[in-house]
């Protein structure tokens, strides 16, 4: 009960307004998220007809055990729906890029595997967006700046209490 009236109490608070310095984080951080995948995704797709999501979903796919995961961790570390990632797969499955399967361990659960000709295909891209990455993300920054924003990611991150490194 007192958590409904806490929850009353802070809904009809006067809003804690952003100062100077709060807003210029915060526009840095949202312009960022908003337009840093763009950057990253147009020489992908240039030079390897891949979008960004497909390629972060290849390389999930490549660094699981065996090449193999679940398709419900595999949606958390894309950070897609798994509505969204199903569409995805199937595109990519379509292109002799990645198979699925139900899970033998469990068959409520879907597998989806790196083919050799996805494999070949992330491997070709790899170049391509370290590259992009190195020119947009790592290089313009220094060590200490590299190392405050891993140490930001790191306090901002969430994760579902579900989720396990080890699940495959």
């Amino acid at each position: 009960m007192s958590s409904e009236r806490e929850a009353d109490r802070d809904a009809s608070a006067e809003p804690r307004w952003l100062d100077a310095a709060e807003k210029e984080a915060w526009t840095g951080l949202i312009s960022m998220a908003l337009l840093m995948p763009g950057r990253l995704e147009a020489p992908l797709h240039q030079e390897s007809g891949l979008t960004l999501f497909e390629y972060m979903t290849l390389s999930q796919i490549s660094e699981a055990p065996g090449r193999v995961i679940r398709m419900s961790e595999l949606a958390y570390l894309t950070n897609g729906s798994l509505s969204r990632l199903s569409n995805v797969v199937k595109r990519l499955e379509q292109r002799g890029l990645v198979t699925r399967s139900p899970d033998p361990a469990d068959g409520r659960y879907t597998l989806a595997a790196l083919t050799s000709s996805g494999y070949e295909l992330l491997v070709a891209a790899a170049p391509v967006h370290l590259r992009a990455v190195r020119e947009l993300v790592l290089d313009p920054l220094s060590k200490a700046d590299r190392r405050a924003l891993a140490r930001i990611a790191a306090k901002l991150r969430t994760r579902p209490s579900d989720y396990h490194q080890d699940a495959r």
